[in-house]
């Protein structure tokens, strides 16, 4: 286990995980699939040399935040690891936010150049871009401010040095979600990826180079980058990107036109894939296995997964404050029901309100202790001193137990827990009971006032017209009674973060008086 001692004082991320495959004699191999065919790392190494000299011809320097607002493909993993080659520290947003989003990012990074193509410039544009300059991908008509990425690029030398960067310098922010206030970033070093990287995606996953991973989030989403274009490129595999938005059909179609070894998946697109009409007509033996992570993995869910397509899960939680996961099953081992046990590298407690280790079987809030933790949140030191106690510890908030065998169950989150007739409930116990009805698609639950007091509401996607009162009984069955949701309010699509995660801050806003 590569330990933060073991590594060099020297690090810059794009010879670590790039270059060295050059250096090593894999240059022919295969880095990414796509839509305009296979891209192997000499060709990835030389587009990344090329968009790191125009980034630096547009006044990058060393320190200096590149924003990246565009969608999946060879030229967002070239720029990723050109701004990380000459020493630049690298944002990823959304594809798809309203310009007053994108307001926030550009104000909040004070980007030197924000990279954007066809999709985003208009909303980018919109969010008000003075002072700062752009990098368009695409053929458009241009305003002064703004700077054509190809011929800019096929101008520009094949050749760049890297940048001499330290271990602990920044070298990117990871955005949180949003889901309980303005999106903050976790500054993290250099160290982060290199140690995630030994610790989880070869500790756990024995990421090998025969591996082709398909991410089903966007590469924004720091859990889809590291597992498609950092991680495989570390032992010399592959990573798939397509810039269309995820559904089902199109990641059936990717799997039986790329057939990759493993699936980056998330509990909402499992669900989705699960109530495919032809979900039983769909060949994945190609896959070895299934990550999932960004939200609970309901073990109603994970069981219809697997009657479904017989491809093993490998659950896992972490975090944009630790960097990547933390604690995961393991293939081959994994225990429905839990996000299993501590990745390598990583140490926890589980403690109550007074910061007190609870015992094992009671819940408390788990504390992180690794070397992957970021140095805070950029520009909060109060939530950073909340967040981050010093020593490598990240405060989660992420309520835990942890049995006799070291395996660890999620209960939810501390300040989404809801007080029913004075007793505590935790929405995901109720949540992972609703998706074991075999019409509920998906569902969440949130707390809202009657007459004073605040009773559970479920939310439910169905897959056919089901009577609430059934639900209700259903709940009723298998929970204790004041766990029965007051009402069931069906929906078409849950509210989510960018980033796929429920946004229970828009759940609790929905109005449910229709």
């Amino acid at each position: 286990m590569l330990r933060y001692e073991d590594i060099p004082d020297r690090l810059n991320l794009a010879t670590y995980f790039l270059d060295r495959n050059l250096a090593e004699g894999r240059g022919e191999r295969t880095a990414l699939l796509g839509p305009t065919g296979p891209t192997t790392y000499a060709e990835l190494a030389e587009l990344t040399n090329r968009v790191g000299h125009v980034l630096h011809d547009l006044g990058v320097r060393v320190g200096q935040r590149v924003l990246l607002a565009l969608g999946d493909g060879v030229e967002f993993v070239a720029t990723w690891y050109a701004a990380q080659k000459i020493g630049a520290i690298t944002a990823e947003v959304y594809t798809f936010l309203p310009a007053k989003d994108y307001a926030y990012f550009l104000d909040y990074t004070d980007a030197a150049v924000v990279v954007v193509d066809l999709t985003t410039l208009d909303r980018v544009r919109e969010a008000g871009t003075a002072g700062r300059k752009v990098l368009v991908i695409g053929e458009t008509s241009l305003r002064d401010n703004e700077y054509s990425f190809a011929p800019l690029v096929s101008a520009a030398s094949p050749r760049l040095d890297s940048a001499p960067t330290h271990r602990d310098d920044v070298a990117l922010w990871k955005f949180t979600t949003g889901s309980t206030g303005a999106p903050k970033a976790c500054v993290h070093t250099n160290r982060s990826p290199v140690l995630s990287h030994d610790w989880y995606a070869r500790g756990v996953l024995d990421l090998g180079p025969d591996d082709i991973v398909l991410p089903v989030p966007k590469l924004f989403f720091g859990y889809a980058r590291d597992l498609a274009a950092l991680y495989p490129f570390g032992v010399g595999g592959a990573g798939i990107v397509f810039g269309e938005r995820t559904t089902p059909e199109r990641i059936f179609e990717l799997i039986a036109k790329y057939r990759p070894t493993i699936l980056v998946n998330v509990p909402t697109m499992m669900s989705a894939m699960v109530a495919h009409p032809d979900a039983a007509s769909q060949d994945l033996s190609c896959l070895r296995l299934c990550t999932s992570a960004g939200e609970a993995l309901p073990p109603e869910l994970h069981r219809k997964w697997d009657k479904a397509f017989g491809v093993e899960v490998v659950d896992g939680i972490g975090s944009s404050e630790a960097y990547h996961i933390y604690i995961s099953n393991r293939p081959g081992a994994a225990r429905t029901g839990s996000v299993g046990t501590l990745v390598p590298g990583y140490d926890a407690r589980i403690v109550d309100q007074d910061g007190a280790d609870v015992p094992d079987g009671e819940t408390g809030t788990l504390e992180i202790i690794g070397a992957t933790a970021a140095v805070g949140y950029y520009g909060d030191p109060d939530k950073s001193a909340q967040t981050f106690p010093g020593g490598d510890t990240v405060h989660t908030g992420d309520l835990f137990s942890r049995d006799a065998d070291g395996a660890f169950h999620y209960q939810g989150r501390a300040d989404d827990l809801l007080k029913v007739s004075g007793i505590w409930v935790a929405p995901s116990e109720i949540e992972h009971c609703l998706i074991g009805h075999p019409d509920v698609i998906e569902c969440a639950v949130a707390g809202h006032e009657t007459d004073g007091l605040v009773r559970p509401y479920a939310f439910v996607v169905a897959r056919v017209e089901i009577d609430a009162e059934d639900l209700r009984a259903y709940v009723r069955e298998r929970l204790s009674p004041h766990k029965t949701p007051e009402r069931v309010v069906f929906v078409d699509a849950l509210p989510r973060t960018t980033n796929g995660k429920l946004d229970r801050r828009a759940l609790r806003g929905l109005d449910v008086a229709r």
